[in-house]
């Protein structure tokens, strides 16, 4: 595989032995909120505030991701719409024991802006610099 996208990613967390099966598998749930979390934060920096998650889209696991594995939500915009952005979320991950790193799992997640009573509002998109 390729190397991972160029930037920080948007969240960077280890996967632990509560996460896992028997096997030593860390369950797709548990990965998919990592996704989650880190598309959120990406959606709440566009929409400059509340976001919710309202669709995940397209999601495909590609490898299975192991306890030790150092995980990395990688996340860019893929579309925004008046109330809503849709997020592209690419996981990678840095193999404990061999330092090798792969794309294990990629979904898009489109999250809804909200005010303060919890209810749709448009999203302001951000001036360029």
């Amino acid at each position: 595989m390729s190397s991972p996208p160029e930037g920080t990613p948007s969240i960077r967390t280890i996967a632990m032995p509560a996460d896992a099966n028997p096997n030593g598998d860390i369950f797709g749930g548990w990965l998919m909120a990592q996704m989650d979390l880190a598309g959120g934060t990406h959606a709440f920096a566009v929409a400059g505030g509340r976001v919710t998650t309202v669709a995940v889209d397209a999601m495909t696991f590609h490898r299975p991701v192991q306890v030790g594995d150092r995980v990395s939500c990688y996340c860019t915009t893929v579309r925004i719409g008046t109330t809503s952005i849709a997020v592209k979320v690419d996981t990678w991950v840095r193999r404990q024991h061999d330092q090798i790193e792969e794309r294990v799992t990629e979904g898009i997640f489109t999250f809804v802006a909200l005010d303060g009573s919890g209810r749709p509002r448009p999203v302001q998109e951000p001036v360029p610099d």
